[in-house]
């Protein structure tokens, strides 16, 4: 009985050790995901020029994008939904007309239903750095 109970303990934290290493290394692939997305779409704003990035309309307010970039997304898959927000730059100079703040905020639902949100900001100059801080 003794026997029992010891390897009746041994396979239940086995278990729960297995499983939690499972949750532990989804939720870091979804973190991860989240983070190429925010650094894809910031890439992306970075090669659009001033004229492009203030005209209304041009840069997509929201997008989506799925779990898997490349193999087939079956319908119930995990899809981040993205809200893209352009603003007036937080500063006071007198140069501040000529930067604005794009704010890329990545929401999604993991399968417990736990929502998740990750946000990344960058600052565009019209100009560049150089002319203001160089």
């Amino acid at each position: 009985m003794v026997a029992v109970l010891v390897i009746g303990s041994v396979f239940t934290g086995f278990y729960l050790c297995l499983s939690q290493g499972f949750a532990t290394t989804e939720a870091s692939r979804e973190n991860l995901r989240a983070t190429q997305i925010l650094e894809q779409q910031m890439e992306t704003i970075r090669l659009y020029t001033w004229s492009q990035i203030n005209s209304n309309g041009f840069i997509p307010a929201s997008f989506t994008a799925p779990f898997n970039p490349v193999g087939t997304q079956p319908t119930n898959g995990l899809v981040y939904t993205a809200h893209i927000a352009i603003a007036n730059a937080p500063m006071a100079e007198s140069y501040a007309s000529n930067h604005v703040l794009v704010t890329v905020t990545l929401n999604w639902t993991n399968g417990n239903n736990q929502p998740h949100q990750r946000q990344m900001s960058t600052i565009v100059s019209q100009y560049g750095l150089h002319n203001y801080y160089y």
